[in-house]
């Protein structure tokens, strides 16, 4: 688990709505996620995890309500573009560009011309073992190492905000746990904000300071790790943490 960081919150939604199909959509009504912490967000797949982390990177803006990124509105003015800069999301399903791994993860720092780019693809290669699988063509990666050069060229560009998306759902757990000390040791390094959904139990309990769960597009419930998980308030959270809820 993280240390305790700074109090203020780097998100605020309030009333926030993102219809998503006319069978589907996102409700969350209050959320305050808080700033240099790692907020693991729990659910089953197709609870609305993925769509909250879309609207966090100011990539799909919300239907109705108030989302906030520190001091102002996230979807207002020049935002999304301030957002885009200092939020990196890492989907859930990665896809490669043309060439190799080691292509994949400078891209983002040559867009921004950045002057030690070659040191900091080396560190981040090494830190996840990719050092060995540099000059291979991405596209033939499995689907695991796929996720791990996703999460490298994440990590390389040292965002503000780091949106991972179920980052280690191919994974295994000598992997697990290798993304899981690389993020850990990058977010207490340098205060990073972490917003990590996932469907793992466990791995939140690891990895996060608070835990937020999700069901069916709602936000069920969010406190302090500890407290979410041995003193759960809503029923609901009761059975999900206890391996009761099958969907």
């Amino acid at each position: 688990m993280t240390g305790d960081g700074s109090r203020e919150p780097c998100y605020r939604l309030r009333g926030v709505v993102r219809v998503v199909s006319p069978t589907f959509e996102l409700r969350i009504g209050e959320l305050a996620v808080p700033r240099g912490q790692v907020f693991a967000l729990l659910g089953p797949t197709g609870s609305g995890k993925s769509t909250l982390l879309l609207m966090l990177a100011g990539l799909e803006p919300p239907t109705a309500g108030e989302l906030a990124w520190g001091d102002g509105p996230l979807y207002g003015n020049s935002r999304p573009a301030a957002v885009r800069q200092s939020a990196t999301l890492v989907f859930q399903r990665p896809l490669p560009i043309r060439g190799s791994v080691r292509t994949n993860v400078e891209y983002g720092l040559r867009i921004r011309a950045t002057a030690d780019l070659g040191d900091r693809v080396a560190a981040v290669l090494s830190q996840l073992h990719l050092d060995r699988l540099a000059g291979q063509s991405a596209a033939s990666l499995s689907g695991g190492q796929l996720q791990l050069v996703a999460i490298a060229r994440a990590l390389v560009l040292r965002p503000q905000v780091l949106l991972l998306d179920e980052p280690t759902a191919h994974l295994d757990p000598a992997h697990v746990a290798l993304v899981e000390a690389a993020v850990i040791d990058d977010q207490r390094e340098r205060q990073t904000t972490v917003i990590w959904a996932t469907h793992n139990l466990f791995q939140a309990r690891r990895v996060a300071s608070h835990v937020g769960l999700m069901l069916d597009g709602q936000l069920v419930e969010q406190q302090p790790t500890d407290s979410f998980f041995e003193a759960p308030r809503d029923p609901r959270t009761c059975d999900f943490v206890a391996g009761r809820m099958v969907y």
